[in-house]
């Protein structure tokens, strides 16, 4: 007589975890909103990184003879005063403004965890100096911060990541704080505490895991964020510098042209919006998600 072998039985752990993220992506594609905005971001990725080949046109390229021509089958948005196509520009400045909104918002999401992990259970005088700290940066105005840190430093893309993340993560540490001392009265860290466990576990393997749908939610709202700052330096004079394509340099430049071809400021004006929308759709989206007490 032959016996089945044993089929070990999935962990609760694990059951509970896989129901929640079907419970999460349902929520999630319930949301119209959020589904409308993630295929827009969708395509903007896609169209930002096959950029040269989608348009024929070099983003960079001086034809005089070209200028401020009006939209046509080979110039889809017209050209600017160098005559360079301004679709090509928006394109190639998409990447700019998404490599400008993820980087800085991990760098931030990253210093603000940290930050907001120790100041919550580690309390006294830890949490007092980071939490002045961090008042500090809310406080000072943040643009004319990030602009402080651009004219000190030089306008290049690194000092960007820099100057973003500098003012972003104040917001973060207190979020991530508040959920921490919330957290850390909770039986399962009494118990941690109990059995002798050290902070720096608690901290970052008990206490972590349950921080991260409230990080992923920070994160797909500080994107769009970090978006408006740096598209706000670029047209002040202190981002990007030309000839680099910038939705914000691009407004900069074309407003000058308004009225003889409204396209080339308009356009990336409307990039900047559409954008900034859809991440803050899938970002509520998220949040209604995640949120337990949004669900049925």
């Amino acid at each position: 007589m032959t016996h089945s072998p044993d089929i070990a039985a999935p962990a609760p752990e694990a059951i509970e975890e896989a129901s929640f993220l079907r419970d999460t992506l349902r929520a999630f594609r319930k949301n119209r909103m959020a589904m409308v905005g993630l295929v827009f971001v969708t395509v903007l990725v896609l169209a930002a990184a096959f950029a040269p080949w989608i348009s024929p046109h070099d983003p960079y390229r001086v034809a005089l003879d070209e200028q401020l021509l009006p939209s046509s089958t080979t110039y889809w948005l017209g050209t600017d005063n160098f005559g360079r196509d301004v679709l090509t520009r928006i394109l190639y400045g998409a990447r700019v403004s998404l490599v400008v909104g993820i980087v800085p918002s991990l760098i931030s999401l990253s210093i603000g965890t940290v930050l907001g992990i120790l100041s919550g259970y580690l309390g006294g005088k830890t949490d007092f100096a980071i939490m002045r700290l961090a008042d500090m940066m809310i406080a000072f105005p943040s643009l004319l911060l990030a602009m402080v840190v651009m004219y000190t430093l030089g306008a290049n893309l690194l000092n960007i990541f820099l100057a973003l993340a500098l003012v972003g993560w104040a917001s973060v540490a207190r979020v991530v704080r508040s959920q921490t001392l919330a957290l850390r009265e909770k039986e399962f860290i009494e118990a941690a505490r109990a059995n002798g466990t050290k902070r720096g576990v608690i901290m970052f393997r008990h206490i972590f895991p349950n921080v991260i749908p409230t990080l992923i939610v920070l994160f797909s709202l500080s994107i769009p964020e970090a978006i408006m700052w740096e598209s706000s330096l670029s047209f002040l004079g202190v981002g990007v510098q030309p000839p680099g394509a910038s939705w914000g340099l691009l407004v900069a430049k074309g407003k000058e042209y308004m009225f003889q071809a409204p396209a080339v400021a308009i356009a990336p004006g409307i990039a900047i919006l559409l954008t900034v929308l859809a991440f803050n759709f899938i970002g509520d989206g998220l949040r209604d998600a995640l949120d337990p007490s949004m669900k049925d």
